[in-house]
């Protein structure tokens, strides 16, 4: 099989039939062998009914139904698990992002080589408050931390080689790190390209400003768990060691200080108890690291979610 689109949706029975149609149009105009996985993450209105239409109508579609909603990172993962593609594209299901991409981002994965190709929307219609302005501060502060050069790890049109998806897990919001994730697992090869965004024609957006708050706390949390996340007790023992160390120092200093010259009240001294709190906190940093090595060793069971059905 060339090609596997995975749509992640949340109410959107409007745009779905249109979807599926543009998406079977280019895929039948290219000669692709495909599926379609539509993923629908605990819809409240008729996105299910609407996909088992489809699935009668185009056997190359498939389906996954999660009992709640769970998030995109969530659907996203369960998509990669069941993909049969050689490629593997994503894309919202809200008609934002345009099926027309799809050869050139094939092209990019299947000949020029890259594991990853993450779209730009470099020219947007959504408001500049809610979405621009911030996107880009959230944009630079990533390419920053990250060291991946991308403009928008937040688009959700992008291309993968199947042997990437099938070696990274996602969960919580970290759909928009996939491409860090991927990278910590030896996946480097990342390129971009400028995709065209569309007006959304149905519906509302399903998120706020929130998201970008949760963003920079995974953000934080992936950029550890990439660094740190086979090694913990190199950080924290590092941090706790050196912090321990300051403190026995000072402590020596003071002790020497008090019985060889006779310094009067050395537990009076600020110093002392700086010494006694750098002590203690290194002692439990250490500890910290230490625990995370054996949970570390010790983990690795995959999240299960509640699936109701499966087409």
């Amino acid at each position: 099989m060339n090609i596997s689109v995975i749509v992640p949706l949340l109410n959107e029975e409007e745009s779905l039939p249109e979807l599926e149609s543009w998406i079977r149009r280019v895929m039948n105009e290219n000669n692709f062998t495909y599926e379609i996985v539509f993923v629908d993450d605990g819809s409240t209105d008729g996105s299910w009914n609407c996909i088992q239409k489809l699935k009668s109508n185009n056997q190359n579609v498939r389906g996954i139904r999660f009992r709640r909603n769970y998030g995109k990172s969530a659907a996203l993962n369960e998509g990669f698990k069941i993909v049969q593609g050689d490629v593997v594209i994503t894309m919202d299901a809200d008609l934002q992002d345009s099926p027309d991409e799809i050869p050139s981002l094939y092209k990019m994965i299947a000949e020029d080589g890259y594991d990853i190709v993450s779209g730009w929307k470099k020219v947007r219609y959504d408001s500049k408050l809610a979405k621009n302005i911030p996107s880009k501060f959230y944009n630079w502060s990533t390419r920053k931390m990250t060291g991946i050069k991308l403009h928008d790890f937040n688009c959700g049109l992008k291309a993968y080689r199947n042997e990437v998806v099938k070696n990274i897990e996602i969960y919580g919001e970290m759909h928009r790190y996939i491409p860090v994730i991927a990278k910590a697992a030896g996946f480097g090869h990342i390129g971009e390209k400028v995709v065209h965004h569309q007006k959304r024609k149905f519906g509302t957006s399903k998120f706020g400003m929130s998201r970008f708050l949760r963003g920079y706390l995974d953000l934080l949390t992936i950029t550890f768990i990439s660094k740190f996340g086979k090694r913990p007790m190199h950080l924290f023992g590092g941090l706790g060691t050196l912090m321990f160390l300051i403190g026995f120092v000072i402590g020596i200093v003071l002790t020497v200080k008090k019985f060889a010259f006779g310094a009067y009240g050395m537990t009076n001294r600020p110093l002392f108890y700086f010494a006694l709190i750098f002590i203690i906190v290194g002692v439990q940093l250490f500890l910290t690291g230490f625990l995370a090595e054996l949970i570390q060793s010790t983990s690795g069971k995959q999240k299960v979610y509640g699936i109701a059905e499966r087409l």
